[in-house]
């Protein structure tokens, strides 16, 4: 089978590598699309290498049609070739074809294309995990969501909104507002002409705090916003874009009872990522399948292009997931 390799020049290539081999517990899984994720830039760049037993080549997220089951899969579970699905991954999702053990699989949701359900398993387990696990929202609760823009708020805040939870997010322009208005944010902040911690100091005064902030940026804006959080909020750190230091006035961590959470999901075990994906399943699927929820597609390519796939990430300006489709003749 085919799938992409980085080249010593950090370049890519769509090129021959050997067939999977199935375990017992496994589905082979015959890819149609796989979105891209940031992880998937870091990894191409040497910092964000596979966990043991993956494949060197990325991808984190696929749909496709399973065209074998492995004989403890068939046990286990009820996936039977032909079935649609979309997995979350180690690694593997640029190619052909991908090894999935059974309880990293999901059913496509109703009325959800391929392309469509390739965005979902890394993006909406990221977010449950991060809304639900980490953050323990309720709703009536305000969630402050920073990159309005990315391919996770994009997922985040409808996820949050069908729950009944108010969100802020912010943007760099009133161009990219406009362009995030489908997500219905309550409050959208353009931070180059707004104080972000202005706006969540006027937040706090009129009754309407932050309960739980899902922060991929990170830096020295970030130390002084936490100043502004209702008591027992949960600052929850998934990157740091913006800088990785920044300074924090620990007597207003301990004052607020405020928690900072650092979570990634990659990191977690197969089993508590397995047990998020049936929690997906049963909790969320219903909401996408009337299209309370549903991924936001900013650019579909084959993925014989996934460099300009992922330069449209190193720019910044997909507003949504970029997704790679695969088929027999490339």
């Amino acid at each position: 089978m085919k799938a992409i390799l980085v080249n010593d020049d950090r370049s890519l290539r769509w090129a021959d590598v050997p067939d999977p081999v199935m375990g017992a517990e496994d589905c082979l899984v015959k890819i149609e699309a796989a979105a891209l994720n940031r992880a998937d830039l870091m990894q191409r760049e040497g910092d964000y290498p596979p966990p043991a037993g993956c494949p060197e080549w990325m991808g984190l997220e696929i749909a496709g049609i399973i065209v074998q089951v492995g004989e403890e899969a068939a046990k286990k579970s009820d996936w039977k070739v032909g079935d649609r699905v979309c997995a979350l991954l180690g690694g593997g999702g640029y190619a052909q074809y991908v090894n999935v053990k059974y309880d990293m699989l999901m059913p496509v949701p109703k009325n959800c294309s391929m392309v469509e359900a390739a965005a979902i398993p890394e993006a909406f387990a990221t977010a449950y995990l991060n809304l639900f696990i980490e953050g323990k929202i309720q709703p009536g609760d305000t969630l402050l969501m920073n990159a309005g823009a990315s391919g996770l708020a994009s997922v985040i805040i409808p996820m949050a909104k069908a729950f009944g939870i108010r969100v802020i997010t912010t943007v760099l322009s009133d161009e990219i507002a406009a362009s995030i208005k489908h997500l219905n944010a309550d409050v959208v902040v353009n931070t180059r002409k707004q104080d972000i911690v202005e706006v969540l100091r006027q937040q706090l005064e009129e009754g309407h705090p932050v309960d739980v902030a899902i922060d991929c940026l990170g830096g020295e804006i970030m130390g002084k916003c936490i100043h502004y959080l209702k008591h027992g909020a949960r600052w929850i750190m998934i990157a740091a874009l913006a800088g990785q230091y920044t300074q924090i006035d620990l007597k207003n961590i301990y004052v607020r009872n405020a928690r900072i959470v650092g979570s990634t999901l990659r990191s977690r075990t197969p089993e508590t990522k397995a047990q998020i994906l049936a929690d997906l399943v049963r909790n969320v699927w219903p909401k996408v399948e009337t299209g309370e929820v549903k991924p936001t597609i900013y650019k579909v390519l084959p993925i014989t292009e996934a460099e300009a796939a992922h330069d449209i990430l190193y720019r910044g300006e997909n507003v949504g997931k970029v997704v790679l489709t695969v088929d027999d003749e490339q």
